[in-house]
């Protein structure tokens, strides 16, 4: 999979750019605030049709437009495919081949792309819910009605949520009604979770054998999908319904006094193993960039088995975050088969051989000049 061209029109800083890319490494750099992680945000609403950066549409139309156009041809299965995102104050429409998508969801996943940022590093100690992102980014991508299925968990959750704080504000309270949802909100839960499930276990295949090479045969890592409740065992999921139902059931005045539902996918959590110890609390920083590495490249690996075909992959100001020696890693790992593009302040010290003379584009202020060409 890889990107020939990117359009952009009247987004972020950018009133008009045209982009041709080869099929290697390119590299935007130029000073801060100029607009480079603005062309790697591009390219990952083509993927997912949302920012990684903001839920707020309108911040990616230009202060002074109506609206705004990303698109790009892309090259996948050796044919092309253009794709277009229209973008204003109501919402998206979507295009692939220049056929509009009766929803967002059948735009999703067409390209699919890997972001590497320094948030990422946060990973293994943020909080629960960057974690649960992570699994929503890159289940949906590669499996697109994953996403339709957690968009009805969470409409559900709400219309439960509001019941649970409306019985705080009233004494009557509808059991059946609240029983039909929660049947609802269960049979939901269980499909969201048997989508991480069988992910994590995928990935955790692909992970474990880069992790222990990048450690250099020291570490090993495990993953594993856990609940908020120490009742639920997700190692029998052929019992997960049962399980959730018995649960929901014992939280009733639980979640009354809340006002809030207590137990689901929306609080479950994602552990990282290293040497059978949680790696959030008993690795050190090295191991923990180890880890997220190690994981960034079996994400690279399992789009590749799942569609045939390798993912584009956005490093947007990362390799300061690597050492010598993983930044040597990751780009002999992915040297002639992952289409990649790279922001960075400053291209003094990158060793330039290394990454096989890149494409550099020169960034400010939201024009591009091209340094280096390699097409």
């Amino acid at each position: 999979m890889k990107i020939k061209q990117l359009n952009l029109q009247n987004y972020r800083n950018y009133q008009h750019l045209d982009l041709t890319f080869n099929d290697g490494l390119t590299i935007f750099t130029g000073e801060n605030a100029q607009g480079k992680t603005n062309l790697v945000e591009a390219i990952f609403l083509l993927s997912l049709a949302k920012s990684h950066r903001t839920n707020r549409d309108y911040e990616l139309i230009k202060s002074d437009a109506e609206g705004a156009k990303i698109s790009a041809l892309v090259e996948t299965n050796n044919f092309e495919l253009p794709l277009e995102l229209f973008l204003n104050k109501k919402g998206k429409v979507a295009k692939v081949n220049h056929i509009e998508q009766a929803k967002l969801s059948h735009f999703v996943g067409q390209l699919n792309v890997i972001l590497f940022a320094p948030e990422d590093m946060q990973l293994i100690k943020g909080s629960p819910a960057l974690r649960r992102r992570f699994l929503d980014i890159e289940i949906g991508q590669s499996q697109p009605i994953y996403l339709v299925e957690l968009l009805q968990y969470n409409r559900i959750l709400k219309q439960r949520n509001q019941y649970l704080k409306q019985f705080g504000r009233q004494s009557s309270f509808d059991s059946i009604y609240f029983e039909v949802l929660t049947e609802q909100l269960i049979e939901k839960a269980v499909n969201v979770i048997n989508y991480r499930l069988n992910y994590i276990s995928h990935l955790e295949k692909i992970a474990q054998p880069i992790h222990f090479n990048l450690s250099n045969q020291r570490d090993s890592l495990k993953l594993e999908y856990v609940s908020s409740s120490s009742k639920l065992n997700y190692e029998q999921k052929q019992h997960l319904h049962t399980q959730l139902t018995k649960l929901f059931h014992e939280a009733i005045s639980r979640e009354k006094e809340m006002g809030v539902t207590a137990y689901g996918p929306h609080r479950d959590d994602l552990i990282f193993y290293v040497n059978e110890q949680p790696a959030q609390f008993f690795g050190s920083q090295g191991q923990q960039r180890t880890i997220v590495l190690s994981i960034k490249l079996a994400e690279i690996e399992f789009i590749n088995q799942i569609k045939g075909e390798y993912p584009i992959l956005l490093l947007d100001d990362v390799l300061s975050e690597l050492d010598d020696n993983r930044q040597h890693l990751l780009m002999q790992y992915i040297e002639g088969k992952v289409q990649t593009f790279l922001t960075t302040a400053s291209i003094k010290g990158l060793k330039l051989q290394r990454l096989n003379y890149p494409s550099i584009f020169y960034i400010e202020n939201g024009t591009v000049q091209v340094l280096k060409d390699t097409h």
